[in-house]
């Protein structure tokens, strides 16, 4: 039986799993604050696009399930599938060194909003990510939805605002390719979880 716990702790960790995954928004996060520039714009950005995109994903989906929910259940099958390819994705990476963060030239605060928009809104991946999986995974609870994609946007909250905080502290530890090999390992296996969750369900 789903509880708000369950759903609120599915929505976090699913959310978690596919944003903590090293990309080019990632990088570019880490970069800023490891050079302390315009932080907080960047994170309040990448923090309020994912809040839009999953409130969307959460509404649409839902939508759906009352019109046609056998399209519910393609894309809960689709997201199986999707997130299984994603932890393979993952789990390779961790078995790969990744590159360090090239560092480059300091940018106006308009040119870093402008980035950031573009390395989250320019990315096909996030919509797939936001509208369709955590759509998907958060309509699997119901009447609880809107629990659940409490928990997938406070996880988004918790992990930009915890690397625009904690990179600077710990960028000796973030710029090794050892622990981006780890993070990797870990969405990995976090995914596989999901992706067994959200078949049952």
């Amino acid at each position: 039986m789903n509880t708000a716990l369950t759903a609120l702790t599915t929505g976090f960790l699913a959310s978690l799993g596919l944003i903590a995954a090293i990309g080019a928004q990632n990088a570019w996060v880490l970069r800023q604050a490891l050079r302390r520039e315009h932080v907080a714009i960047v994170v309040g950005i990448c923090v309020a696009c994912d809040i839009a995109l999953m409130a969307a994903g959460t509404a649409g989906i839902g939508a759906l399930r009352t019109a046609a929910p056998w399209v519910l259940e393609v894309l809960r099958w689709g997201g199986v599938v999707y997130l299984l390819a994603f932890a393979a994705t993952s789990l390779r990476s961790a078995l790969k060194p990744h590159q360090g963060l090239v560092a480059s030239e300091p940018r106006p605060a308009h040119s870093a909003a402008l980035t950031t928009l573009a390395v989250t809104l320019l990315n096909p991946h996030v919509y797939l990510d936001t509208l369709v999986m955590l759509g998907t995974v958060t309509n699997s609870f119901g009447h609880l939805r809107w629990v659940a994609a409490a928990g997938a946007m406070a996880a988004s909250a918790v992990w930009f605002s915890l690397l625009g905080v904690g990179a600077r502290a710990l960028s000796g530890v973030l710029d090794r390719p050892t622990t981006w090999r780890v993070i990797d390992g870990l969405v990995g296996v976090v995914m596989i979880g999901i992706a067994i969750r959200l078949a049952v369900g």
